[in-house]
């Protein structure tokens, strides 16, 4: 089983992949893994307050263990108490609560979906259940990446795979045009070693040119804005089919290998779009009802 690396909070603020957190990680300490209590006094520094959608302030609890009522689960006491369970000395809870530092609108909304689904049959007593909405949003909070791009021709180049066009041919206009963002905790531990195939799953978000000549806090707190209201919007993120693949190591600027127009030419990492079953058995679509 490999190891997790050890707390080094220089190698991380070198990291371009987690740009997005530095603010975060600038704040805690060089030495020792961050605990449950400097992840507190952290939040304890923000004004105005990190709160969740029911209006209690944010905190970071120890994570129970054995069998729970529904109200005592992870999404409803994070919406009730406004209690994030967190274990010590894991780099995946440390991670999601550095991208609630970062994204603390967005982080609450994704709690107050899950809450929505788990309680939208008005029995808190059942046990926790699964559909589409809790899916995409498990998806987008545990692998998200943020695409903000004001280009809409690379954004259809993304939808599309078209992988060298868009992070080689199309480079120095997505370093103009285009940002990642990772939004997803797992995808950060993810990027703490990372390997040829990790993926994230991309939500684009529209802005205008303007926002890449601003300073990274004014970026974050208007993506956290943008990705909030897609959120809070009942008709957004009910399939996962709402996200695109990312592969995050082709990002131009994210690696020193992808530096070479032959690093893109790696089809088990730049795939192509998978064919819909119609596209891949044309003869067995359904036959044309216009008369003749």
């Amino acid at each position: 089983m490999k190891s997790s690396p050890k707390w080094d909070k220089e190698v991380l603020l070198n990291m371009p992949s987690f740009g997005p957190l530095h603010p975060g990680i600038h704040r805690m300490g060089s030495r020792e893994f961050p605990t449950l209590q400097d992840c507190n006094a952290l939040l304890a520094a923000y004004e105005p307050p990190i709160t969740v959608h029911s209006g209690q302030p944010l905190c970071f609890v120890p994570q129970e263990y054995g069998k729970l009522p529904l109200e005592a689960q992870y999404e409803p006491r994070c919406y009730l108490k406004g209690e994030v369970p967190t274990r010590e000395n894991n780099w995946h809870d440390l991670l999601n609560a550095l991208v609630w530092f970062t994204f603390p609108k967005s982080k609450a909304a994704i709690n107050l979906r899950h809450y929505r689904a788990l309680t939208e049959t008005g029995d808190m007593n059942t046990k926790s259940r699964r559909g589409a909405v809790r899916d995409t949003n498990t998806l987008l909070d545990e692998s998200g990446v943020i695409v903000a791009c004001a280009n809409d021709m690379l954004s259809d180049l993304l939808r599309n795979f078209q992988w060298k066009e868009l992070f080689w041919q199309r480079r120095a206009r997505v370093k103009s045009d285009m940002g990642f963002y990772l939004f997803g905790h797992g995808l950060y531990e993810k990027a703490l070693s990372p390997y040829l195939g990790m993926t994230g799953q991309g939500l684009i978000l529209p802005v205008e040119q303007a926002f890449f000549t601003w300073p990274r806090q004014r970026q974050m707190a208007h993506l956290d804005d943008l990705l909030s209201n897609h959120l809070l919007a009942p008709e957004h993120c009910r399939s996962t089919r709402e996200l695109t693949p990312v592969p995050v190591l082709g990002i131009p600027g994210w690696t020193a290998e992808n530096e070479n127009a032959a690093y893109y030419a790696n089809t088990d990492y730049f795939r192509a779009a998978r064919t819909s079953r119609a596209q891949r058995n044309p003869l067995k679509t359904a036959p044309s009802s216009v008369a003749g």
